[in-house]
């Protein structure tokens, strides 16, 4: 880590999010927990819409997004961003 670099976490001294990720694959949490403190913090989430589907259009979408080795939300949800960019570029 070079010497201009702030370091983003106590534990670990790691200044970018990578370095982190690599120090936690490396390390385990029980080594380190009487270095942790409680902390309270706020997720803003953006609100999810629900789309509700006949059965057997489900069982198709989770059929073909189980061959692909993705969950069948997110099948959809390229499918349909997709055919909006297809829309849009008409």
């Amino acid at each position: 880590m070079s010497a201009n670099k702030t370091p983003l976490t106590s534990i670990s001294k790691a200044s970018t999010v990578e370095e982190i990720a690599d120090f936690w694959d490396e390390h385990d949490l029980d080594a380190y927990w009487d270095e942790t403190e409680e902390v309270i913090f706020e997720v803003r989430a953006r609100q999810r819409r629900r789309v509700t589907l006949a059965p057997e259009i489900y069982e198709g979408v989770a059929a073909r997004a189980k061959a692909v080795g993705l969950l069948p939300e997110t099948l959809i949800n390229l499918w349909l961003a997709e055919r909006l960019e297809q829309e849009k570029a008409a």
